[in-house]
């Protein structure tokens, strides 16, 4: 272990974001991650993720939302949502097409806003044009595969594999294993 923190302490951190129209961006509060697995740090698209957009709204529009976190106005205000990919009928900003559409004020809209990423994310990926980059007017399901491997060929991204939930033995504990090449899992080896 290289370094033990909280992730309260990764709030408000200046990064720079690989492929991003911002020299700088912030590490912000989104309540609807899991905080159970990884640092909870997750890459923001608010054009085209409804909880992202949802939650820049609320750390923009509310001055007492940001103090809770520590965070600044120079960390949120300036920044507008960036169109990245454009889709027929729902513009060059899906999540907040749908946001408007369903109405979603809060992240607490929870299953309103499980509803527009379902809806966002299906039509984004499969009818989804890029507007912006060296793939741009190329359908999303396919620039996606070639920009993985050309953000994990420029060191800029790694594969990151996880369960979508909690994995519990039979004995009623939680399984933390890592990702390595086998194809079964040894539950009794004694490094883990």
């Amino acid at each position: 272990c290289l370094e033990t923190f909280s992730g309260d302490e990764l709030l408000g951190l200046p990064v720079k974001a690989p492929l991003a129209k911002y020299e700088k961006v912030y590490t912000l509060p989104l309540l609807t991650i899991s905080m159970g697995k990884g640092t909870g740090v997750v890459t923001s698209v608010p054009s085209d993720a409804p909880d992202d957009y949802v939650s820049l709204k609320a750390l923009q529009d509310k001055p007492d939302f940001r103090a809770k976190y520590d965070i600044t106005d120079d960390m949120v205000v300036p920044f507008e949502v960036v169109p990245i990919i454009s889709i027929e009928g729902y513009g060059d900003a899906s999540a907040v097409f749908m946001c408007e559409k369903l109405k979603i004020k809060s992240f607490n809209d929870k299953a309103k806003l499980t509803q527009a990423k379902d809806e966002t994310y299906l039509k984004g990926f499969n009818f989804g044009i890029m507007q912006v980059g060296p793939h741009k007017d190329k359908k999303v399901s396919e620039a996606k595969p070639i920009i993985k491997q050309e953000m994990i060929d420029a060191g800029q991204a790694c594969l990151y594999f996880e369960p979508e939930s909690k994995v519990v033995s039979r004995t009623n504990d939680e399984c933390v294993v890592a990702s390595t090449d086998q194809w079964y899992l040894s539950y009794g080896e004694e490094s883990w």
